[in-house]
């Protein structure tokens, strides 16, 4: 089977990249192609399963050419961080919108539709979330990032009722602890903070005492991932699930 992470040079994609090399295999179908498309992909493994695909997202040729063999399972993880999609809209609304759908768009002209497991975010909740909650909860997204990312929810709804996708969205939370380096994510306080802890360093925290966040490893955050993929047709319902309801190994608020 041929399998594709879009944004696969980001923190969480270079360690799906990993775990499905070492795996070998989803649903017990075995990984023939992983193909990687990402601006920059330095320092890969040489291994003969990989297919490397410079370029942007946003390049529909692009997007054409990496589908043109044809493609059994996506993961669809690249995105315009929240922070830096509020400062520069345009860009946020081509990369994490009008690309996602040129994307969709493409994989429902397959032949056989592929399983499209797509990294979604709890920012289309808004903000002041209870401590307990699932997908039916309102969605409120107060940054242009968590409206754009509930407007792909909705058109990979809409593929998934219609047959031409096989659509699963995970609502994930933050990722920790991602490299201490800029990086456009309002939520990097809270890696900052856990590699300031694991130092011994003091760290002034830019939300109040009181204020709560959802936090995920990394491996867990690429489980979920793989169990999404690994659902049975037809068997994933909702087919947009909050990730605390999706954890594979566990993770709290």
């Amino acid at each position: 089977m041929s399998v594709l992470i879009t944004g696969a040079n980001g923190f969480v994609g270079r360690q799906l990249v990993l775990r499905l090399l070492e795996k070998g295999a989803i649903a017990s179908r075995r990984i023939s192609h992983l193909l990687l498309l990402d601006a920059k992909l330095d320092g890969f493994a040489q291994d003969p399963r990989l297919r490397l695909h410079k370029g942007s997202i946003t390049d529909a040729a692009l997007i054409r050419r990496v589908l043109a063999d044809g493609i059994d399972v996506v993961f669809h993880l690249v995105s315009v961080p929240g922070g830096a999609a509020e400062q520069d809209y345009g860009l946020g609304y081509q990369v994490n919108l009008l690309a996602s759908l040129e994307l969709f768009d493409q994989l429902r002209q397959q032949s056989r539709p592929a399983v499209l497991v797509y990294a979604s975010s709890v920012a289309v909740y808004g903000a002041a979330l209870p401590a307990r909650m699932d997908e039916s909860a309102p969605t409120c997204p107060q940054l242009s990032y968590g409206a754009h990312k509930l407007m792909v929810e909705t058109a990979l709804c809409d593929l998934a009722r219609r047959g031409e996708v096989d659509g699963r969205a995970l609502r994930l939370p933050g990722i920790v602890a991602r490299p201490p380096q800029a990086n456009g994510l309002r939520s990097a306080f809270m890696s900052d903070l856990l590699h300031a802890y694991a130092a011994g360093q003091s760290y002034v925290c830019p939300v109040a005492p009181e204020a709560t966040a959802w936090w995920m490893s990394a491996l867990c955050c690429v489980n979920n991932l793989i169990h999404a993929a690994e659902l049975p047709a037809g068997q994933h319902r909702p087919r947009v699930a909050t990730a605390r309801a999706a954890l594979v190994d566990g993770a709290g608020p």
